[in-house]
């Protein structure tokens, strides 16, 4: 049985997309959608990555729904230093 949900991804643009979300009371991987297998490297035995085996209950699909918009030029906000309103811009002016 699908659990759908949709989610908002911003890559490679922002797009709402339709995906599965696995069982929450799943055996096997306890609702998070698959089982990590920690490896090492052979030479040293540190620890070297990790492996990420799906799970049954969940399929990693997804399926585009709704292309976003993209903002007008003159609404996108730049950093531009002592601007108030940039992301990262401060004033140390009064607001009045």
């Amino acid at each position: 049985m699908l659990r759908l949900r949709i989610q908002r991804t911003a890559l490679p643009r922002n797009a709402l997309i339709l995906t599965d979300t696995p069982r929450p009371d799943c055996r096997n991987c306890e609702g998070v959608g698959g089982i990590p297998h920690d490896y090492g490297d052979p030479a040293t035995g540190e620890y070297a990555g990790t492996d990420w085996e799906p799970c049954d209950c969940w399929t990693e699909w997804r399926t585009l729904l709704l292309p976003l918009p993209r903002l007008p030029r003159w609404l996108r906000r730049r950093g531009t230093g002592r601007d108030p309103w940039a992301p990262g811009g401060y004033s140390d002016e009064p607001p009045f």
